[in-house]
C-alpha cells in the first residue's frame, strides 16, 4: 500500500477551511522546541506507541493523521508503524518542518540547539578520529572502531534509518527537562 502524503500548504488550507487537523511531529523534544508547525504536538519516533496515540485521539473517527518530522525521513517510519500496526489512515508531509518554514508557514519558536543530524555527524567524526588516534597510538586493532561508524553510515545512507540518530535522541540533552509523553 502506498504511502499518501501531502503538502504543508495543502495541509493547512485544510486546517484553515475548517476540517480539524491532527498534525504529529515525530522528532525529538530538542528539536520540537526549536522549530514546530504551530498545529503539531510531539511524540518522538524512539518512544511512539501507534496504539497509543490513536486510543488518545478524541473525535477522530474518519479523520486522517498527519505526520511531520525535519524532512521527511522519521515522519515516514512513523508512518509505517502505524500502518503495521493496523492504523493505514496516516499522512506524511512532505518535506517536513523544513518545507512548512521554507513556505512561510505558522510555526512557534523557542530554544535553539544542535539539531539531532549535526550531532550526528560531530560525534560520528569525534568516534572515527578516535579511532585512527587509538589505531595509530595504542593497537592498529584501534582502526576498527572508525571502520564501524563508516559501516553505520553506509547503512544509514541506504537504509534512511541511523542508530547513532536513535540513540542521540535519547540523551538527555535531547529530552529536555518537560519530555513530550507518548500521548
Amino acid at each position: 500500500m502506498p504511502l499518501t502524503t501531502i503538502s504543508p500548504r495543502e495541509l493547512v488550507a485544510l486546517n484553515d477551511g475548517g476540517q480539524p487537523v491532527e498534525l504529529l511531529d515525530v522528532r525529538t523534544p530538542m528539536e520540537f522546541r526549536e522549530v514546530h508547525a504551530d498545529i503539531a504536538r510531539n511524540v518522538p519516533l524512539d518512544v511512539l506507541d501507534p496504539a497509543q496515540v490513536m486510543l488518545g485521539r478524541r473525535d477522530a473517527e474518519g479523520r486522517p493523521l498527519y505526520v511531520i518530522c525535519r524532512s521527511g525521513g522519521r515522519s515516514k517510519q512513523a508512518c509505517e508503524k502505524f500502518i503495521t500496526a493496523g492504523f493505514p489512515d496516516v499522512v506524511n508531509v512532505e518535506g517536513g518542518t523544513l518545507s512548512w518554514v521554507e513556505a512561510g508557514l505558522p510555526v512557534v519558536r523557542d530554544q535553539k540547539g544542535i539539531p539531532l543530524e549535526r550531532q550526528v555527524r560531530i560525534t560520528a567524526g569525534m568516534l572515527v578520529l578516535l579511532g585512527v588516534v587509538l589505531g595509530w597510538l595504542v593497537h592498529p586493532a584501534c582502526y576498527g572502531l572508525s571502520a564501524f561508524v563508516g559501516a553505520g553510515l553506509i547503512y544509514a545512507g541506504i537504509t534512511n534509518r541511523c542508530g547513532m540518530g536513535l540513540l542521540l535522541a535519547r540523551m538527555p540533552w535531547n529530552r529536555g527537562q518537560n519530555a513530550t509523553s507518548a500521548c
